[in-house]
């Protein structure tokens, strides 16, 4: 599959869940206290010196919005990308305070050295293995110097295709890949690991779920 195929796959099948995506999901972070651990612990890293916000985040892959708004919440001056347009409507409905815009992860919009964080939460479950390395340094490219990365993800060692989801048909194929793999792949792109976390599914997942946060030197 090229790179543009999975990319108007991805697109497509978001577009045609958002509605019931977020309906479905728009609580979840209330049920996985380890997760907010992670968010909380990303948000202490990038807001600025005596707790103010700091430079721009970016929540990249962030649907409706919901953990956007979670990180606002927590002192950090965040704005939300994703590939639907679809998604960034059912985003800007919610959350009319705060910034979302349509584009790839994969070719910010976003000047070099700018921004003091960026977060993928299973946004790159989509992205096929060998793009992997490239789409990490891309995240590099728009970090400012100790800037950090937080990206959580599936722990595994597969493909998984999904046809239907969230009452929807979609073509969607979702990667699990093992954390220390993801872990080399952001060192290759000079994000060097801080920590991480492997925790065992909720009744809503189907796989366990890793997160790790890196640091660009």
């Amino acid at each position: 599959m090229t790179a543009s195929s999975y990319l108007h796959s991805v697109r497509a099948s978001y577009d045609a869940v958002a509605g019931d995506y977020a309906r479905l999901l728009g609580t979840e972070l209330a049920g996985k206290p380890l997760d907010r651990a992670m968010l909380a612990a990303f948000a202490e890293c990038v807001r600025g010196e005596g707790g103010g916000p700091g430079r721009a985040v970016a929540d990249l892959g962030c649907g409706p919005g919901g953990v956007t708004a979670h990180l606002a919440g927590l002192g950090v001056r965040v704005f939300g990308v994703d590939l639907s347009p679809a998604m960034v409507a059912v985003a800007r409905r919610a959350y009319r305070g705060l910034r979302f815009e349509v584009g790839s992860m994969a070719a910010l919009d976003v000047a070099d050295g700018v921004l003091g964080g960026v977060l993928a939460r299973h946004s790159t479950v989509h992205t096929p293995p060998s793009e992997l390395g490239p789409l990490f340094g891309e995240f590099a490219r728009v970090l400012t110097p100790g800037g950090h990365a937080l990206i959580a993800f599936e722990a595994g060692d597969e493909r998984v295709r999904l046809e239907h989801a969230y009452g929807h048909p979609v073509g969607l194929d979702v990667y699990r890949t093992p954390p220390d793999r993801i872990a080399a792949l952001l060192a290759g792109a000079g994000l060097t690991e801080v920590a991480r976390l492997l925790r065992e599914p909720a009744p809503d997942e189907a796989a366990p779920q890793a997160f790790l946060l890196a640091r660009k030197g």
